[in-house]
């Protein structure tokens, strides 16, 4: 299928949602099924079990004489083959000098058997939100090294807006065109069920129209679209590999930067910007444009969380931090989605994140 009146794909995916529920692991038949395709595409025996990921692909640790390997399945409905267009960007990353696993194999096609499905090098580290949800995480040299690695990735230059097509092209010939791709029905979604008042939907589309200007760029830069230490693997200090490239886009310099503020305080920001700004200097009007594009991702955001149920969850979920639970992660949504409209309003700095 094509993505493009996609504007993200785990909220706007024609089966809503799937694979960011809680889900059972799938039956034997495909994972029998993976394991013959895999032998019949390397050449060689491998063995295979579920690596019980809670990402929205399923996923398997395997092994052949030569490789440990890990595997990617995408088994929804809509028979996406988009992990093929994600092979090509994580390459397209790696020759930049950002670490990204090496591509073993990837079949998309489905003629072979009912899904698609990736094999990548196996890092040998965990993610980093790992080490940060026990404390132990150098917050300060991993954000500088995000920040810089951000810099290297932007010197890819997809023509085109928005997501990437087979050819490695933006679906969209202008970027406002991406921006505001099913906003409308983002916030109708979140008023519809409680989480944004119809005064809040208003503010936040006034906002919006007030800074349109920003959204007129010439030339879009790669952005990853889903970066979080989740998608980042190392040990506390180093970054071994960045994983996850399935969501990335031809936008807006600012806006992975504008992704780690989902998450992260002033001090965090304040390092990734230096990282940044050690390889490539920070795009005119960068502050507006870094809190026009946290207010687009947390409505993304906010979507998916009310959608998926994640504020009913336990601090065994990846996305709330040791000891907290879904409700605060709703309080913290809700607080960055005001802060990100105060921003914007102000030009303020990314001070304002401070707890």
């Amino acid at each position: 299928m094509s993505r493009r009146d996609i504007h993200y794909w785990k909220c706007d995916r024609p089966a809503a949602f799937h694979g960011t529920r809680s889900r059972n692991e799938p039956s034997h038949g495909l994972q029998e099924q993976l394991h013959q395709a895999l032998q019949d595409h390397l050449g060689a025996r491998a063995t295979l079990h579920p690596a019980r990921g809670q990402g929205n692909h399923l996923t398997y640790f395997a092994n052949t004489a030569e490789a440990a390997l890990f595997i990617r399945v995408e088994n929804g409905p809509e028979q996406d083959a988009h992990l093929a267009v994600e092979s090509r960007v994580l390459d397209l990353v790696r020759a930049t000098g950002v670490p990204t696993p090496k591509v073993f194999a990837c079949d998309a096609g489905r003629s072979r058997v009912p899904f698609a499905w990736q094999a990548l090098e196996r890092i040998p580290f965990p993610d980093l939100n790992h080490w940060h949800k026990q404390g132990l995480l150098n917050a300060s040299t991993i954000a500088f090294d995000i920040g810089a690695s951000v810099a290297r990735w932007q010197t890819i230059r997809p023509p085109g807006f928005g997501i990437l097509d087979d050819g490695l092209r933006g679906f969209h010939p202008a970027y406002a065109d991406y921006f505001h791709l099913r906003l409308d029905e983002h916030l109708g979604f979140l008023v519809e069920h409680r989480f944004l008042s119809p005064d809040q939907r208003g503010e936040i589309l006034r906002e919006i129209a007030g800074h349109e200007a920003l959204l007129n760029i010439s030339q879009g830069c790669l952005v990853h679209k889903d970066l979080a230490l989740w998608n980042i693997l190392g040990d506390p200090d180093h970054i071994a590999a960045f994983i996850d490239f399935d969501d990335a886009i031809s936008g807006d310099p600012m806006d992975d930067l504008s992704l780690l503020a989902c998450f992260h305080d002033a001090a965090f920001l304040h390092r990734a910007f230096e990282g940044y700004e050690s390889l490539r200097p920070l795009p005119e009007e960068h502050l507006r444009r870094f809190w026009l594009h946290l207010l687009r991702n947390m409505i993304v955001k906010s979507v998916i969380r009310v959608g998926a149920g994640y504020f009913e969850r336990d601090d065994g979920f990846f996305l709330i931090g040791s000891g907290s639970s879904g409700s605060r992660l709703r309080e913290t949504t809700l607080s960055r989605l005001s802060l990100a409209l105060r921003g914007l309003r102000e030009a303020s700095t990314p001070g304002i994140l401070s707890p």
